[in-house]
């Protein structure tokens, strides 16, 4: 796939808001001026990188889950998913999902993981649930539980139904003790900047992308164990004193 630096892309916005370098001059004018309309975006997209640290921390620590599958990885910052969950458990496993060649050259140049785990990358897109199984399978044990972390990730999916068959595909192939990871972009709160942001941003930027609000993110845990606290903005879970952001985090165990 080519590199397009005529567009701004998701992955590369994202990096400029968490104050990275691996973006183009485009994707910083994007970026700049989403922030103009919606001066929380930064803060949200700190908020999901915390949200993940707290989540994986609890997996591989309380849960005691080994194996992860990271799908829509992004470009390495600090503390990846691997990072995290190695700390904790030196031995976890850890695929990383993503179709962004600038995504996968970096991750395969920056993302080592302990000697005695395991740390892989698979060149797949989330609307391909079975290729992603397929090629995660080569690195781990399908048989046992596996967490799947979808960070902003369905909001790329516009279909509804088919972000739902998407997570019901995934989920159906892993066993009992399996966790589902999500955060997902609302406008319930957040105010108009966040509606003019978002709408700014399907105009200028790839991929479009969409917002749900609580009950359809919610529809994509169905048949899971919600872990507490629930569905909340992703900034409070396992934080229940921060300030909110507009992007649910939940994490869901298949019982």
């Amino acid at each position: 796939m080519r590199i397009r630096t005529d567009i701004a892309h998701n992955s590369r916005v994202w990096n400029h808001w968490l104050g990275g370098k691996d973006n183009y001059a485009v994707d910083q004018q994007v970026g700049d001026r989403i922030a103009g309309m919606f001066p929380s975006i930064a803060e949200v997209a700190r908020a999901d990188r915390a949200f993940l640290r707290r989540s994986v921390s609890y997996l591989a620590g309380e849960a005691g889950i080994r194996q992860f599958l990271d799908i829509g990885t992004g470009l390495p910052t600090a503390d990846n998913t691997h990072e995290v969950a190695q700390r904790i458990a030196p031995d976890a496993r850890i695929v990383y999902v993503d179709n962004d060649p600038v995504v996968l050259t970096h991750a395969r140049a920056l993302l080592a993981g302990t000697p005695e785990g395991v740390t892989e990358y698979v060149d797949a897109d989330a609307h391909d649930p079975d290729l992603i199984l397929r090629s995660a399978a080569a690195t781990l044990d399908l048989r046992r539980p596996v967490a799947v972390m979808m960070l902003g990730i369905l909001n790329f999916v516009l279909d509804t139904d088919q972000a739902r068959s998407i997570v019901r595909t995934l989920m159906d192939a892993l066993p009992s003790g399996s966790h589902l990871v999500l955060t997902h972009p609302t406008l319930e709160f957040g105010g108009e900047g966040n509606r003019e942001a978002m709408a700014f941003w399907n105009e200028h930027a790839t991929p479009p992308i969409t917002a749900r609000g609580r009950m359809e993110f919610a529809s994509f845990l169905e048949g899971l164990e919600l872990v507490e606290p629930g569905i909340v903005s992703c900034a409070r879970w396992g934080a229940p004193a921060a300030a909110e952001v507009p992007q649910f985090g939940a994490v869901g165990r298949k019982p």
